[in-house]
Formats: structure tokens, sequence, C-alpha cells
């Protein structure tokens, strides 16, 4: 009897719904038949196929998808689907924030679908807790944000990965043979994304930039500013087309001006500054008013539209201030040279003039084109000097803090006029904060650096009367600006600073911390929240909590930014605000100018679209410098605190997070991590509410604005991280400082 055969078994497909689900959202306005999801799934057998030609017509009978033409299905048109920006937080899952939701949408790591940070995503909302975070799944990505990146290469023998620096990368980049370059193992390179197959677990991309050795200075310096995309060196053609602009100042072109050579101008400038694009003049008038005015390099006389010089500054946008540089919008010639207000030279300006009474109220203004001669450059410090002695009968600079290092008299006339300007700031300061404005004066670390570029000290930046007075002069240009064009009648494209009001939840959160150092906050209006913000302020001054209260102050804050919708300006509690008097190092200044200018021509509004787009860019760049320079100087803080491993240092626990604590040193404002588990003496767990770690033993507590010492246990300077070790509370033990 002839033996029967077996029939072979039918292999099911695991997750076969899951899986037709997924193909379909990613694309879900393309139809899909079944030999199309087959050769997604890789199979190809009969068994397989009326599998999944039974799970569509399942799916389609339950109304999850639709047949639109024969045998071709989408998903069922659902309101769940979002457009917004990833934002990847720990462990590689990250969440999607969309502005319309009040809630941002938990995406897990294994339904980011290739999605990185700040990339604008489309996303499908599948699962809506009752407790815990709205779940979903990338389905398209629509704009990278980013596709270079700043890593450590590792070099094998017929490839290379290429470690990515920042941590919210969550995959390293692989890089064939032929795209390796001449990289070599363990260097510092920029690293181009190029593709991103579909199976594959990590993108596929190209060296195009060597770095250096991770750790030495000019590496990191420049890893910084390639990790944002932004250039240290400007293009042959740039600097070339800039060295050839006649910089000369012609008496044709000072007859269309306002020629203010012979007022009595001067500028006040930080001491290391080499760029002075701000000058003030002063006039007694005859009527017992001043004239003061507020002159401005008019750098959209030598910056064209339409030439490489223009298309280059407008992609730069914003100088970038480094812990040891500057990377100046501007090439040398300009920034430094003609479009610089230095002393005993005539300069080509834009200028906002007024009148004023002795009560620093504003009686006349004029803007416009003017030529100007300065006749003196000060130091801060300088100013600072004639401004706490207003009764000396000569006004002598001491050495120690004169520009040349040497002791001169200043003439009588300008170190009257710098008196009663401050004099008059100081009026203007205050109405401003009678109106609402707050005073965030947070404090600035600064470095002593060598000629190496080595750190050899700390110290820390004040606002004293003299910077408050140029402070003052130049918002007061500012908000004129910005009012002549905005309340004129025929309404007119303008460029806007502004500063819309703070979140709620924000400022609940900030009261929640503030609380517990015995603060609080009135937060009924407006009014009330900004005058108990500026006592907030005033309060903490020379605690130990003020730069950790300062912080948390700012970070409760909206971000300002530049726009041609004016909604006013909340910090400075103006109606209307711009920014008039950088151009050198800002290019939404230049287009300020060239606007008013226009204006005052009586020419027609431009394109709102147009400007919009221009402003969306400014405050995007104006936002990757701010990062390079607060990475800037985390790595010098890192670096400084290399030398200084054996030291004991008393500081204030400035955040706590589930995996540990964070200390500010106070002597120097180096902030570092000390991790739960090095916390030998108990084992701690994280109180969110408490903003605390305790000991489950011996009931110790590290809290919020707790003072402790720690000592440094790691100095990172390709992470620019700090570890510390915890030494304790400090009135608890005895520490050497």
């Amino acid at each position: 009897m002839p033996q029967r055969k077996k029939r072979k078994r039918k292999q099911k497909i695991e997750g076969l719904t899951k899986s037709i689900l997924t193909i379909l959202r990613k694309d879900h306005s393309k139809p899909y038949n079944y030999k199309q999801i087959s050769a997604k799934l890789g199979v190809n057998d009969p068994s397989s196929r009326n599998q999944i030609i039974k799970k569509l017509r399942a799916l389609q009978v339950k109304g999850t998808i639709q047949e639109i033409e024969r045998g071709r299905y989408i998903l069922t048109p659902s309101q769940n689907y979002y457009t917004g920006r990833v934002d990847i937080a720990g462990r590689g899952q990250g969440y999607v924030i969309v502005d319309d939701l009040e809630e941002d949408i938990l995406v897990k790591n294994k339904n980011l679908n290739k999605a990185l940070q700040g990339d604008i995503v489309e996303v499908y909302v599948f699962k809506r807790r009752k407790r815990g975070k709205t779940e979903g799944e990338v389905t398209k990505i629509l704009q990278r944000k980013r596709t270079e990146f700043v890593g450590t290469i590792q070099v094998m023998e017929n490839f290379a990965f290429v470690d990515v620096s920042d941590y919210k990368m969550y995959t390293d980049i692989f890089v064939p043979k032929g795209n390796i370059g001449n990289a070599k193992n363990g260097e510092k390179v920029l690293v181009a994304m190029e593709d991103w197959p579909e199976n594959a677990d990590s993108p596929f991309g190209r060296v195009i930039k060597t770095l250096g050795n991770p750790g030495e200075h000019n590496t990191e310096i420049h890893s910084i500013l390639a990790q944002y995309g932004l250039p240290y060196e400007f293009p042959y053609e740039v600097e070339e087309f800039a060295n050839n602009l006649d910089t000369k100042i012609h008496s044709e072109e000072i007859k269309k001006r306002r020629d203010m050579r012979d007022e009595l101008t001067f500028t006040i400038d930080p001491k290391d500054a080499k760029d002075f694009d701000d000058a003030l003049s002063f006039k007694k008038l005859e009527n017992g008013n001043y004239e003061v005015g507020i002159h401005i390099a008019d750098v959209s006389h030598y910056l064209q539209p339409g030439t490489v010089l223009d298309d280059e500054a407008y992609e730069r946008a914003t100088s970038v201030y480094l812990v040891d540089r500057v990377v100046p919008m501007l090439p040398e010639i300009l920034s430094n040279g003609a479009c610089s207000l230095r002393p005993n030279e005539e300069k080509y300006t834009f200028s906002a003039v007024f009148e004023m009474n002795t009560k620093a109220e504003v009686l006349k203004k004029w803007f416009g084109r003017t030529v100007t001669y300065s006749d003196a450059r000060f130091a801060y410090e300088e100013a600072q000097h004639i401004i706490e002695n207003p009764d000396a009968t000569e006004y002598e600079i001491p050495s120690e803090i004169s520009l040349t290092e040497k002791k001169y008299s200043v003439k009588k006339e300008i170190a009257e006029a710098i008196i009663e300007l401050d004099r008059l700031a100081k009026i203007l300061r205050k109405n401003r904060m009678r109106q609402g404005a707050i005073s965030f004066d947070k404090i600035e670390v600064k470095f002593k650096l060598n000629e190496h570029n080595e750190p050899e000290g700390v110290y820390f930046k004040e606002s004293k009367d003299a910077n408050k007075l140029i402070e003052e002069f130049m918002l007061l240009a500012n908000r004129s600006v910005a009012e002549f064009i905005g309340k004129q009648s025929n309404k007119k494209v303008f460029v806007y600073r502004v500063h819309d009001e703070p979140d709620d939840e924000k400022i609940a959160a900030l009261e929640n911390i503030i609380k517990r150092f015995g603060y609080k906050l009135n937060t009924k209006d407006r009014n009330s929240t900004a005058a108990s913000l500026n006592k907030l302020l005033k309060d903490v001054q020379g605690k130990k909590e003020q730069n950790l209260v300062d912080t948390l102050a700012i970070r409760s804050m909206s971000k300002a930014v530049y726009t041609t919708n004016n909604i006013g300006h909340y910090g400075l509690a103006f109606d209307y605000y711009t920014h008039f008097t950088s151009p050198i190092r800002r290019y939404p200044d230049v287009m300020v100018h060239r606007l008013l200018q226009r204006y005052l021509d009586g020419k027609n509004s431009v394109k709102e679209e147009k400007y919009e787009d221009k402003c969306s860019h400014s405050s995007d760049m104006e936002n990757l410098a701010s990062n390079a320079e607060r990475d800037s100087i985390k790595y010098m803080q890192v670096k400084y605190m290399q030398d200084h491993k054996d030291q004991n240092f008393l500081g204030v626990i400035s955040g706590v997070t589930e995996w540990g604590v964070y200390v500010e040193i106070l002597s120097n404002k180096c902030e570092g991590m000390v991790r739960l588990q090095d916390l030998k003496d108990d084992h701690y767990i994280f109180d969110k509410d408490e903003y605390a770690v305790l000991g489950q033993h011996s009931k110790n507590i590290y809290q919020l604005g707790d003072e402790v010492y720690v000592k440094v246990k790691n100095a990172d300077l390709v992470k620019k991280h700090l570890d510390f070790t915890m030494l304790g509370h400090r009135n608890e033990i005895e520490v050497e400082v």
C-alpha cells in the first residue's frame, strides 16, 4: 500500500494585522493591494498571500480599512493624524510636540521609524490613555531638522561608524569605505547623513570634514560650530567682495545725509570690544532741553541686496560669541573697519535723534541717515568711574581701569555729558519698571584665558550704571523706531522683536520651586506678575539660590523672536519694539534699517510673507548661536575644572532627577552631576514632588537648593560633562576649601 504524503502545514504569519496597518499607516494616502503588501512583508508563497487577502477583507468588514478601487486598500480616514516636532528623550524614545494639542505624544523607540531630534513629522495617535501619555507612531518624516552631525569615527577594515556626540542622537552613522575620506580612527569628524535604507539599523553617511583629535582646544571649538552648522570662515569670494568695497567717506554722500560731525559724540563698550556699532551724541539746547543722538553704523550702505556679501550675512544672520573668539556676521573690513565707530574717524551712520527735557520726556524725534565723528572711546569701567565721581573737579581715569593702562584726564564736557545721560537713563529705567518691565540681571560667567586659550580664572560680569546707561538709550531707539512705523495709519510690514506672555504652567512650576526658599509670586494679572517677579529677582540677589532662581525665572518666560506680527514685548513692557541698534552683528537690524529708509522715502510696503520667512530664519539662527555659545562656556568650565580635581567646592543643588543630583559650584558657577549610583552611604530614591532624593535607611535628603560640598570625580572635555563626588551637606561636615 503506497504511503500517503504528509500535507505541508501552513505557516501562519505572526502579527499580520499590525504589520498591514503599519504599512498602510506609513503612507496613508497611497492605496496598496495584496501583492504590494506581500512584497513589503517579504513573503511570496500562496499560503501567505491568502492570509493577507483574508486579513484585508476582515479589516474592511470591521471598517478599519477601505477598498477605494478593486483590490486596493487605504486606512479609513482618521482624525488621529497630526503634524509636530520630534523631541528625543532618554532611552531612545521621544515625544512629538503638536501645537494644537495640550499634551505631547509619546513615541516609543520602535515607533519612531527613523525620526530624529527636531524633525517635523506626521504622527498617528493610536492609544489615548486615561492615565499616562497619549501614544503614537511616526508615519512620515516631512522635514529633517539636520542631516550633518559631529562625532568620533571608528574605522574598521572595510567601513566605519561615527558615534555622534549629541546625546539625543540614538543611533550611530554607518560610513562605507569609499566615504571615509582621510579620517583616521578616533578623530572627530563632520558626517553627512545621505540615506537610511528601510531595513538598516543605522543611516548611511559620508565624512565631509575632519575636525581633529578629541579634547584638543581647536577641535572642540570647531566641533561646537560644526554641530550647529555655523561657519568659522568666510568663503573666498565673500572676503574678496568685501575687500574690494569702497569704504572711503565721500562729500557727495555726505550731502545726502544730516551732518552731525560737530556734535559731541562718544562710544561706551566692553574693554575688549573690537567693533563699535553704536555711539551717543549729547548737546544742550538753548531752551534748556537736550538733544541726544543714538548713532548706529550704517551697515546697509555697504551691504547691498543681491550680492554674495548680503547672501552670506543673511545665512549667518548673527555673530556668534564663543568663549575664546567671535565668529562675525560680516568680514573684518566691515565689522572692525568701515562700520566700526572708532574714535577720531568719520563714519556713515543711521541715527535716532531725540529732544528730551530734564525729566527724560521725549518731545521730538527724528530718524535718518547721518555722518558722525566719534570724539572718544570709553570702556564701561572708565565711564563707570566718571559716573561714580560726579563731583570731581578733574575727571581722571586711573591707570588700573584705563584702556591705555595709563592715567589720563577726560574732557570736562564729555564727563558732564556722561553724568547727565546717566541721570536721564535712570529715569527711563524707573519708568520702564513702573510700567511692568522685568529686570533680568543674570550673572554672566567669564574666563581669564592665557595666550594658549587655557582658563586661568573665572570672574562674573556685572551690569553697572554705565552698562545700563547704554542699554536704556538703545532701548529708547529700538522702541521709538518700532512705534514710528507701527503706529502709522496705513499699516506697513516691519520687523518686530516680540516677547509673548509667560506660560501659566511654567509660572506655576516656578512658584512651586521658589516657595521652598520662602518666596512667592502674585499672579493675579500681568502687572502683579511682573512686579512680583522683579521683587523675587531683587530679593535673591547675593543669596546662594540667586543663580538657580534667576535661571528658573528666565526659563519660565517665553522666547523672544523676530516676526512681522507685532504682539508687543512682555519682558520690556513695550507695545512696540524692534532691533535697530546692532546691524554689525544682527541681520534683523539690517532689515530694519532698509525698511525704515524705504518708508522714510515714502515707498510702498513690502510683501509680508517674504519678510516673515526672513524673520523665522533669523530667530532660528539666533537660537543655534545661543546654543553654541552655551556649549563653549560649558566646555571651558570643564577644562577649568580639570585642573582643580583635588579641590573641595561648596555648591548648591540646582536640579534633581531620577539618575542624579546636579550641583552648581558657588565660586565659579560650574555645574556637574552626582550620580545616584555614586551615593554610596545609602540607597537613594528620587522624589519628584519634593525635588529631592531620599536615603531609604538613613532618611538623609538631598533637596533642590541645599548647600553641599563636592569634589570633581571626572571632567570629560569631549562630552562637556562634569561628574562630582558628594562630600555631604554644608552644615554637617567641615571641609577644607
